[in-house]
């Protein structure tokens, strides 16, 4: 698998991870952890509307919105995670994802290739758990980006 079946955005951000060294793409992954969004204040009161990834070691939760999009014949899918800062791996890794998938449309989030993480390559530099926890996050956005992109019957 190439950069060239990724959107854009999430092409560029793996881009940038290959041109590195491995301990260079961890400190890019910390990067990344410094810059995932806070949830907006509506998810903030209302965690009743996050869903956890038990399959990451830290708490991690996420939320899946579709906004309709004016502008083209998609809408778009919007990403809030949340994560706490002493998990920087699970935060630059919900990073990464926000970056490189928030905004799309369902189609281009489910054309995502589920072993996406391992183009980071960070597959030496972390652990196979934590590994798999990014991969399970990526399928379950998937899972719900497909479950709320169905037309209703």
């Amino acid at each position: 698998m190439t950069t060239h079946d990724l959107p854009a955005a999430l092409a560029e951000i793996v881009d940038d991870f290959q041109a590195l060294t491995e301990p260079d793409r961890l400190q890019l992954l910390l990067e990344f952890s410094r810059e995932l969004p806070e949830l907006p204040d509506r998810l903030k009161d209302h965690p009743e509307l996050l869903e956890q990834v038990v399959e990451c070691q830290s708490p991690l939760f996420l939320a899946i919105e579709t906004e309709k999009n004016d502008a083209g014949p998609a809408d778009a899918v919007r990403l809030y995670f949340k994560a706490p800062p002493e998990a920087p791996t699970t935060r630059g890794f919900a990073s990464v994802l926000h970056e490189g998938l928030d905004g799309l449309s369902a189609a281009e989030i489910l054309a995502v290739p589920d072993d996406m993480p391992e183009l980071l390559g960070l597959t030496r530099a972390i652990t196979p758990l934590r590994m798999r926890g990014m991969t399970a996050m990526l399928g379950r956005i998937k899972r719900k980006v497909a479950a709320t992109s169905r037309p209703a019957s």
